[in-house]
């Protein structure tokens, strides 16, 4: 928290939780004026500092600077001239530097090869442009301690998709590296990558008379396969939205227009008691991003513009899988679980338009989408992120700080609690667990989708590629395709597929002994991990 959000005091102290919460709140409402405002917003702030909403890290970082940029992500479209090129590179360091991550589509691209009337010679095509933006993701991380994040997305029947496809691919040697160095470059390293499906797609491939029917089924099954191999592309799904082409770098916000923004929050469902209390948050949260989506500063004014239009939030959940563990339900649709949703569909759609024509706004186009919530759930919410189960009862964490890579051994913090309270944590469902029935994972993706008007962000966690759980491909494919249409957005990641990876499970007692204790990852010293 104190790296992430924390601001020095005067004393040479560090903000607490509750002094962060204070200046973001009370920095955002400053900016506008309506009946009782003094109310809404202590209320808010006594939730924010109960941890039952949780601004994005964005909010919690900014307010209150000078130049206080809080939108979490932009979303971009890639343009078919040489001045679009350098246009999007520079909008890509703007964008990255202020802390907010990106998301591309390079659809509109000439595939590599195409003739070039202007100028002639052949275009570049797609990836060359993903790679150079990758790199300058990769410079904007060298200047300070958090991770650029990038989303690039290519509609499935472009030109390059066999080579987007497989501009992940990363030889043995690489991930080796990856693993001793995680800041050693790879390709890509910094994106991830989806393939766009639109509706176009399920009608080629599901009819055997569609001119496309042979390159849908293809382009399905070999991303199937990389996915299960390598975790990466993912899918990015319009079925009904095909103009969505747009992402953030997680995917849990969609849209049709260049240059728009996320402004973010999520509800943390598991410090919320009851549903009265959940829909009384979700008024003030929504309220809250309604205004945050004026407050933030923008890098250029297509921004502004937009953001204006579309007054687009993303009022989120976190802590779901710990809701669900607090009332003994497994990781699966249940009726009291319905129950919250819809109320916070409907508060969210309702709180949106009353405080839209209150305060003068646009009503936001789209409300709702549920982010992985990484930083945020740990630091902020003590709790599980987005729609995510448990990790893994207990695991090794890697993360940047200003000195390098460090490793923390952590139990995770709801089986933690359970098991001061004597809970049988052997009963607790973990992605480990699910990940031998990933249907049920993709099943509960698609649950919840039906109450979000943005996407989801999750990641389908995997044995190896060859091993029990992730052996069949077709098998996969099968149970996938079924709920495609449902999902916005689907990404998988087989452990151990790239090196480097943030998260890895090791054994509780293991870790219980090693608690607290923060190591420097080296490859001299035993299992790459000196103690500090």
């Amino acid at each position: 928290m104190e790296l992430r959000y924390s601001w020095d005091k005067e004393n040479g102290e560090k903000e607490t939780w509750e002094e962060i919460n204070e200046r973001a709140y009370k920095n955002i409402y400053s900016i506008v004026d309506f009946p009782n405002k003094e109310d809404y917003l202590s209320r808010i702030l006594e939730y924010g500092k109960q941890r039952k909403f949780i601004l994005g890290g964005r909010f919690l970082a900014q307010s209150g600077k000078e130049y206080h940029q809080t939108n979490n992500c932009f979303l971009l479209r890639a343009e078919d001239t040489r001045e679009g090129w350098g246009d999007l590179l520079n909008k890509a360091s703007v964008m990255l530097m202020s802390g907010g991550g990106i998301g591309i589509d390079y659809s509109q691209l000439r595939p590599k090869g195409t003739l070039l009337k202007r100028s002639g010679g052949t275009s570049s095509g797609a990836v060359p442009l993903m790679k150079m933006i990758n790199e300058v993701g990769r410079g904007v991380m060298a200047g300070g301690n958090r991770r650029s994040a990038i989303w690039a997305g290519l509609i499935w029947d472009h030109g390059d998709i066999y080579d987007f496809i497989t501009c992940k691919n990363w030889i043995q040697e690489i991930r080796d590296l990856k693993e001793k160095d995680f800041d050693f470059p790879a390709p890509m390293d910094m994106t991830n990558v989806s393939v766009i499906l639109d509706k176009r797609f399920f009608d080629a491939y599901d009819n055997e008379n569609n001119p496309k029917h042979s390159l849908a089924q293809d382009i399905y099954w070999k991303t199937i396969e990389r996915m299960l191999k390598t975790g990466e592309p993912g899918f990015s799904i319009n079925y009904d939205n095909s103009n969505e082409s747009l992402r953030n770098a997680c995917t849990e916000v969609v849209s049709e227009d260049d240059s728009d923004v996320c402004c973010l929050g999520s509800i943390n469902m598991g410090k919320v008691e009851t549903i009265e209390e959940f829909k009384e948050i979700t008024e003030l949260a929504q309220l809250t991003l309604l205004i945050g989506t004026e407050y933030s500063d923008v890098p250029y004014p297509t921004v502004k513009e937009i953001k204006e239009k579309n007054r687009r939030t993303g009022l989120g959940l976190m802590g779901i899988h710990e809701w669900l563990i607090k009332r003994g339900y497994t990781y699966d649709k249940n009726e009291e679980l319905t129950e919250w949703l819809t109320v916070w569909k409907n508060t969210s759609d309702y709180a949106s338009e009353k405080w839209a024509n209150i305060l003068g706004f646009n009503i936001p186009i789209k409300k709702r989408g549920i982010a992985p919530n990484g930083s945020t759930s740990i630091a902020g919410g003590e709790t599980t992120g987005g729609c995510e189960p448990v990790f893994s009862i207990a695991y090794q964490r890697r993360y940047l700080t200003p000195n390098g890579w460090k490793k923390q051994f952590v139990i995770d913090f709801v089986v933690e609690r359970l098991y001061e309270e004597g809970y049988d944590i052997s009963k607790v469902e973990d992605a480990y667990t699910l990940s031998l029935n990933p249907e049920r994972r993709i099943a509960f993706q698609a649950y919840l989708q039906e109450y979000v008007d943005n996407g989801i962000s999750s990641t389908i966690n995997l044995p190896p590629f060859g091993t029990i759980g992730n052996n069949n491909i077709k098998e996969f494919g099968d149970v996938l395709y079924k709920y495609l249409p449902k999902l916005r957005g689907i990404t998988v990641y087989p452990d151990g597929a790239r090196g480097g990876q943030p998260l890895s499970s090791v054994d509780f007692k293991y870790a219980l002994q090693r608690k607290n204790l923060v190591f420097e990852g080296n490859e001299n010293c035993e299992n790459g991990i000196c103690g500090l």
